[in-house]
């Protein structure tokens, strides 16, 4: 989640924190029952920017709240189409009911994303939440959060299949022309 150069001190990056406080975002309007404009609106008025560069507090410095609006109203509009895919890429074992919260989450912000009208690379998608995930996540959770997040990217960027009106569509325009004359 930092960059440093040589031994200065490490520097934040806009858009990881950005993404970081979107998944606390998250997190808080699946625990609390909040709206997302209320939760976004409390991130911008106390929790987003500030003198500090530390995550401490609920403080995230340095985030873009642009970026951060983006990514929370996104997962939040999209959350319906993000949990279907997530259901048929998790065993049947680990419903996502069944997954911590902070894992569903990074899931929910990262399919957000990848299913935005102008996503980033998925991989750039990928390695973001792959950072946030080691950052709150132990044990075999991040190895998991990568394969489902790789399904997930995978699943997004399939092509759709054609649909039955294009299909006969295109049994009409081989038919001879022989008896059109």
């Amino acid at each position: 989640m930092t960059q440093t150069d040589g031994d200065r001190q490490p520097k934040v990056r806009s858009r990881t924190a950005s993404r970081v406080a979107a998944v606390q975002a998250l997190f808080q309007i699946e625990q609390g029952h909040e709206g997302a404009e209320q939760v976004i609106n409390q991130f911008n008025r106390h929790r987003l920017g500030g003198a500090s560069s530390e995550y401490a507090e609920g403080q995230v410095p340095e985030a873009d709240a642009r970026l951060f609006g983006i990514v929370v109203r996104g997962a939040v509009a999209r959350q319906e189409r993000i949990d279907a895919l997530l259901h048929e890429i998790l065993p049947a074992s680990w419903p996502l009911a069944r997954l911590d919260p902070v894992l569903r989450a990074i899931m929910h912000a990262a399919g957000g994303e990848m299913l935005a009208a102008d996503p980033a690379p998925a991989r750039v998608i990928i390695n973001e939440y792959m950072d946030i995930g080691h950052g709150f996540l132990a044990g075999d959770e991040p190895r998991m959060l990568n394969g489902v997040l790789d399904a997930l990217s995978r699943r997004v960027n399939e092509p759709a299949p054609a649909a039955p009106a294009e299909a006969a569509q295109d049994g009409v325009d081989e038919a001879p022309d022989s008896q059109a004359s």
